[in-house]
């Protein structure tokens, strides 16, 4: 009996590596919460500190810290639907889309948040995913990403109140500037290129 070896290594369904990168950053955000707690919490001091050179750092490090596990827990959820939505189109849509609301998120938390404050957790990454998955749709021109970008916002919309300044202690600026750059990276990455149009002679 006859046949052949593929050298190729076989390639893992779309959906279980969506899932294995949502719920891999999940896990190494328990795990640092862990970590913090052993330490009595003195990672958190690692966030971001509105207005100061070295609190500009935590714009690397504040959407991987929680301030408790009841914290984490409120965001776990959204982060790993949101996370699993987004990790379909592929790691390298992941990885760009979630750099952009990163570096936006927490840069503009650092300019427009007040002075004495640490600003903390994956909310922003919320935010940004959230908006970035209703924009796309409609940038792209993709009727599927329209329908899946509209039923998502029925599940998770009302959270986009949180833009707006209301409860004290909460970062409404990292809520913020993490939307609009889900916005930034939907329509940056999104757009598709224009045909150019020839006369016909």
């Amino acid at each position: 009996m006859s046949g052949y070896y593929d050298p190729r290594p076989a390639t893992r369904p779309r959906w279980q590596v969506a899932a294995a990168c949502s719920g891999g950053f999940v896990a190494l955000l328990w795990l640092l919460e862990l970590l913090d707690s052993l330490m009595a919490n003195q990672l958190d001091a690692s966030g971001i500190r509105p207005g100061t050179s070295d609190g500009l750092m935590g714009v690397l490090f504040a959407p991987l810290l929680h301030g408790g596990f009841g914290h984490l827990m409120a965001n776990t959820g959204p982060l790993l639907v949101l996370g699993f939505l987004l990790a379909l189109a592929g790691m390298s849509k992941w990885i760009a889309v979630t750099a952009t609301v990163w570096l936006i998120g927490g840069v503009g938390t650092w300019l427009t948040g007040g002075l004495g404050t640490v600003h903390i957790g994956a909310s922003g990454l919320v935010f940004g995913w959230l908006v970035y998955l209703v924009v796309r749709g409609f940038v792209s021109r993709r009727p599927w990403q329209i329908v899946l970008g509209v039923l998502v916002f029925g599940v998770y919309g009302s959270i986009l109140w949180g833009v707006l300044p209301g409860a004290s202690g909460v970062s409404w600026q990292g809520h913020l500037f993490g939307a609009l750059g889900g916005a930034v990276a939907a329509l940056t990455l999104e757009r598709r290129p224009q045909r150019r149009a020839y006369d016909v002679h």
